[in-house]
């Protein structure tokens, strides 16, 4: 094939008839040239760089947290897996336990303030139940599958768990000595609950197993030093139950933080977290104040009129996230504003 009749063939011409009319010669010149035109222009933009997205780091992981068990003892990583339900460290997932009654209803401390004194660990094959004054507790990593599945409560909405069996029930029962209570286990064929139904600002896709609403909390250094200067008494991190903390940004930066990218995650932001009486929990001692740091958070936290059909009258302390692209995040990553 000639270049003209490639040319002209490029461009949806047939060489016979442009042969046949008047000034064809013409033609085929400005078919040519065209044709240039269009090749070099498709090269040049599979040749260029994609152009990135601006970014500007706006601070740096500080410490990333997974709470196993709902209400229970956070464990500190220096590595996660940002999953579309949570981080996850090898067995350890968020809030994949949950302490029940014996209807079903979830414990949390909020009714039970000591359960923020265990914790859930993994080594190896077994997970471990410890608190203070308190013999350990070796648990299989996944319940055994004769164990029964139980209908739970989670803020009103139904989900399952795999009940981790009668040593697990007795432990915490009798470290409790309140009512008697049961250990159960979210599996991954189980359905999940959908944040959604708990605040409308989430996404019909985002889903959770025992959290409250969100798979990530996030909240800066300067947030809670700048609560601190207002309290008698300072607080921890612990009292608000991040998954993310973020140091080298402004006070309360993360409220205007739309989207974030750490590594190859990326966060959208979808609501600030409102604040109840489980922040006035001692996670030292599984003391309930009832008074602080919730009273001074009401008097400088509390949502603008036009806000509160989103926060109710609860303060906010601390941003609601969800995940648009997974991956794995570390201690001393930087955090940076996708704009």
């Amino acid at each position: 094939m000639s270049a003209r009749t490639w040319a002209l063939a490029l461009l949806g011409f047939s060489a016979t008839r442009v042969s046949r009319q008047p000034g064809s010669t013409w033609v085929c010149v400005a078919a040519l040239g065209l044709a240039a035109v269009t090749l070099g222009t498709v090269a040049w933009r599979r040749a260029r760089p994609r152009r990135r997205r601006r970014l500007q780091q706006v601070g740096t992981v500080a410490q990333l947290w997974i709470y196993p068990i709902k209400s229970c003892k956070g464990v500190s990583v220096t590595e996660a897996e940002c999953t579309a339900m949570g981080l996850r460290c090898g067995h350890l997932r968020d809030r994949f336990w949950l302490v029940v009654n014996e209807e079903g209803n979830m414990v949390t401390a909020r009714q039970e303030p000591r359960l923020v004194q265990i914790s859930l660990t993994c080594e190896d094959d077994n997970l471990t139940l410890s608190a203070a004054y308190t013999k350990d507790l070796l648990l299989p990593i996944t319940p055994p599958a004769t164990n029964p599945l139980l209908q739970c409560r989670v803020h009103g909405l139904e989900v399952q768990g795999r009940d981790c069996g009668e040593d697990a029930a007795q432990w915490i029962s009798g470290f409790l000595k309140t009512q008697r209570c049961r250990l159960v286990h979210f599996e991954p064929h189980m359905h999940p609950r959908s944040s959604q139904k708990m605040r409308a600002s989430f996404r019909p896709t985002d889903q959770v197993a025992y959290a409250d609403a969100s798979p990530f909390l996030v909240l800066s250094e300067a947030s809670l030093e700048d609560l601190n200067s207002r309290l008698e008494r300072r607080v921890k991190a612990a009292n608000f139950r991040p998954n993310i903390v973020i140091s080298g940004c402004g006070i309360y930066a993360e409220d205007s933080w739309n989207e974030v990218l750490i590594g190859d995650v990326e966060l959208k932001r979808v609501m600030p977290c409102t604040r109840c009486l489980l922040t006035t929990v001692d996670p030292d001692t599984g003391i309930m104040d009832k008074k602080e740091p919730l009273e001074t958070l009401k008097s400088y936290r509390l949502c603008e009129p036009s806000e509160q059909a989103l926060c109710g009258k609860l303060p906010t302390f601390g941003q609601y996230f969800a995940l648009e692209n997974p991956g794995t995040i570390k201690v001393g990553d930087p955090v940076y504003l996708l704009s």
